[in-house]
């Protein structure tokens, strides 16, 4: 996955940012007192990064992309674990149904209609194993 340090949503300047600058006290609860997260200095879109590094986790999301990227994440993560796979076996099934190679196949990564295409390949299986 690229990194851009211009904001696609409003062609602002992305830059390195500690958690705690998003995250306030909550920083501690949520484990992230030593991590960075790439947040738009205009628009407030963002994304984080992975533990230890500043590699980013997916692109930038506004909010409404961020919360249909954690709904996606509950959908998906009940399902794997619910239909007894590993999560590399998940998003293995994830990459086969979307059609997409596995290592772009990230929740991080995608775009809204992704997110939705994601949920309802979960509530399909769910449903054909139930039938």
């Amino acid at each position: 996955m690229e990194f851009t340090e211009i904001c696609r949503y409003c062609g602002g300047v992305i830059r390195a940012v500690p958690a705690r600058n998003v995250y306030g006290p909550a920083v501690n609860r949520l484990g992230l007192q030593k991590e960075y997260i790439y947040q738009c200095q205009n628009c407030n879109a963002r994304v984080g990064c992975h533990k230890g590094t500043l590699r980013p986790l997916g692109n930038v999301a506004n909010e409404t992309l961020r919360l249909k990227r954690m709904e996606t994440h509950r959908v998906f993560d009940a399902f794997w674990k619910r239909k007894g796979m590993s999560r590399t076996k998940g998003y293995q099934w994830l990459a086969g149904q979307m059609g997409l190679p596995e290592r772009l196949t990230h929740i991080g990564g995608f775009e809204m209609d992704q997110c939705q295409k994601v949920i309802d390949l979960c509530r399909k299986f769910e449903h054909e194993e139930a039938a």
